[in-house]
């Protein structure tokens, strides 16, 4: 294998120069104080983990974790993710607290990636998870605080998709009972191949009547006459009960007056073996796909402390670019000086920074020039008789 060239890097890590930083440290600092206002506390999770805790437990393909040896031969991996660090962290280091938990994260995430141009391994979260509570209303906060995330980000259009994955296969297997075609279906809903899904349903042999219904489930997307037409057609208990439990969603949504911003899809499915109750996903202006999340009822059982939980990540690396230009609230100054007179500008310098300047020095004597000045709102030189 040929040595690396001089300035190349890993496949999909990336160098992030100044503005981008500036923008994900803005982008982090609106969330976060949403985040606190609705009373998650933010934790921190190791890089590392061990693959047979968090990563069989993760959500991502096995195929996607980066892999290496510790001095004693375990196997370790690159967090993939957050929400399974975070349900370890709950059933071990938080043991103690009672139920419910609210906790918040901003954090890198890796994944390894297939060689495609523009797939990133290295890339940029921040989110909440919410667990113990399995009631509707703990559902809907979420969401309302997605939206609320979004909305201090100046984002525009801002459009969340709510589906319910246990709705979805209740629906599918009232049917079809084939327990396996019914997963084939699901990935066909997947990968968002609508096409296949109804090739599936056509070479089923099933009952004209049953084919029809299946297919009406692409059409089941809207706002509250949605559920009515839920409430209609579901015939069992389990999709009964779901379609309950998504209408009391809805209700508390717009009780937080944010189902303008929502549309119930009830093809939406997200990780197939991961999600268990609702499952959402979020976009903004220009189509930017900015967050997803759901209910994810199985997991916590893994590590030993079984309760409902839900959460959502918001994908910082696309939400900075999908927020509007932010003007700098803080003046750049080039400050420039003859070198005999370094303690004067150091004592301006201090002035304007305590004023709230971003303030850079320059000596004169290095040929401060006209185009060095064009990133600052003002240049300052410094004069014999300044400090008197």
């Amino acid at each position: 294998m040929p040595k690396p060239r001089q300035f190349e890097k890993p496949m999909g890590v990336r160098d992030f120069p100044p503005a981008f930083v500036s923008g994900k440290r803005w982008v982090e600092k609106q969330v976060e104080a949403r985040f606190s206002a609705w009373g998650y506390r933010e934790v921190m999770t190791p890089t590392l983990e061990y693959f047979d805790t968090v990563g069989t437990a993760s959500a991502i393909e096995e195929r996607k974790l980066f892999k290496l040896l510790d001095g004693q031969g375990q196997t370790l991996i690159l967090r993939p993710d957050q929400t399974a660090p975070i349900a370890r962290v709950v059933s071990s280091v938080l043991g103690g607290e009672p139920l419910p938990i609210r906790l918040s994260y901003h954090a890198g995430v890796f994944r390894s990636q297939e060689r495609e141009a523009g797939r990133n391994a290295e890339f940029f979260q921040s989110g909440v998870e919410l667990v113990g509570d399995g009631s509707p209303e703990a559902d809907a906060e979420v969401v309302a605080l997605a939206v609320e995330c979004l909305q201090a980000c100046g984002v525009r259009n801002i459009r969340v998709a709510l589906g319910h994955i246990g709705l979805l296969e209740a629906l599918l297997q009232e049917e079809w009972a084939d327990r396996e075609a019914v997963a084939e279906l699901k990935k066909s809903l997947g990968r968002r191949n609508l096409v296949q899904f109804r090739e599936k349903v056509r070479a089923s042999g099933l009952p004209e009547q049953r084919q029809e219904r299946l297919l009406s489930l692409l059409s089941l997307r809207g706002e509250r006459e949605v559920l009515q037409r839920l409430r209609s057609e579901s015939r069992g208990e389990e999709s009964a009960a779901a379609a309950a439990h998504l209408e009391g969603i809805w209700e508390a949504l717009e009780d937080w007056g944010v189902t303008s911003h929502v549309m119930l899809d009830l093809s939406l499915t997200g990780s197939l073996d991961y999600y268990t109750g609702m499952y959402f996903e979020g976009y903004g202006a220009d189509g930017y796909y900015l967050l997803s999340g759901g209910r994810y009822d199985r997991l916590m059982a893994l590590f030993g402390r079984p309760a409902p939980a839900r959460g959502f990540a918001l994908k910082t690396d696309r939400l900075v670019m999908a927020c509007p230009p932010r003007p700098e609230s803080r003046e750049a100054v080039a400050l420039v000086y003859p070198r005999r007179l370094h303690r004067e500008a150091c004592r301006q310098a201090q002035e304007l920074r305590r004023r709230g300047n971003r303030v850079t020095l320059f000596i004169a004597e290095s040929g401060f020039s006209p185009a060095r000045s064009a990133g600052f709102d003002q240049v300052v030189e410094v004069r014999e008789g300044d400090g008197d």
